[in-house]
């Protein structure tokens, strides 16, 4: 853990896991890997999010400074704009020997919650306990990630629930379940987010950055959060899939370290 956040407790994790979902939309701003790997190292968020396939180029990188690996060790296939006739959501053999391999910081699990798909829940809660075991005999940090979804009928695919009915109880569930980092979605009101904060009893939270949005939104959001007591953010296309990522990446680290506004921090993006 001191490895995986900074000296002030907090974390920036730059997710670059999508190729992981079989998704074409995913793949904007990745799809010559190498390059926006070495475009965020330079940049210096804390940590990138990496499957195992691909954890490698980041760890190739010669140098002490590079940012921690956090390894991505499940992959689903809910986030199609039509759901598939089965869903799952599989964890990846030997994930922790995996993760001690690629000398990981941490390891990443879903804990999907769609409406009217029990089985798919049951199987994330299945994923996260065997998880767990594994992570406590190899004293590496488990990072969960409750994720709430709406009906794709309603909503077109994978667009966040932000409910906090909904959101409060999953993100407790897994807290329950032994996450020792929680990354959650904003909730729709991002003046509550203190509340998904309070109910995790103290395990760190880092908020999840979902779909493209405006900067000035990222930016306002992100300081909304830090300010409500968030330990911290994962984002990846709004990073990835901007047209500046590496001055993404240091005015989003200004407002997660420094506690710099959001307008302060525009101006790594001028």
């Amino acid at each position: 853990m001191n490895r995986l956040m900074g000296a002030d407790g907090k974390l920036f994790d730059v997710a670059i896991d999508h190729g992981f979902f079989n998704e074409r939309s995913f793949l904007g701003g990745i799809e010559d890997l190498r390059k926006a790997v070495a475009t965020i190292v330079a940049a210096g968020p804390d940590a990138i999010q990496l499957p195992p396939g691909t954890a490698p180029i980041l760890q190739a990188i010669p140098g002490k400074s590079k940012p921690s690996l956090v390894l991505r060790t499940d992959v689903a296939n809910v986030y199609g704009k039509e759901l598939p006739r089965h869903l799952f959501s599989r964890m990846i053999e030997d994930a922790v020997e995996q993760a001690v391999r690629l000398d990981a910081a941490c390891v990443v699990v879903n804990l999907l919650l769609l409406p009217d798909q029990p089985e798919l829940h049951l199987q994330c809660v299945d994923n996260v306990c065997r998880l767990k075991a594994q992570t406590e005999r190899a004293g590496m940090p488990l990072m969960v990630e409750p994720l709430v979804m709406q009906s794709n009928d309603k909503a077109g695919g994978y667009m966040v629930d932000g409910d906090l009915d909904k959101l409060l109880p999953l993100v407790r569930q897994a807290v329950e379940l032994g996450a020792d980092v929680i990354k959650a979605d904003p909730c729709d009101q991002i003046e509550e987010y203190h509340r998904v904060v309070e109910v995790t009893c103290g395990i760190p939270v880092l908020v999840r950055g979902g779909g493209r949005a405006p900067d000035d939104e990222i930016l306002r959001r992100t300081e909304a959060v830090m300010r409500q007591g968030a330990s911290g953010i994962v984002y990846g296309r709004n990073v990835i899939q901007h047209p500046n990522p590496a001055g993404m990446t240091r005015a989003l680290m200004s407002i997660v370290h420094d506690g710099v506004s959001a307008s302060e921090a525009f101006r790594y993006l001028a």
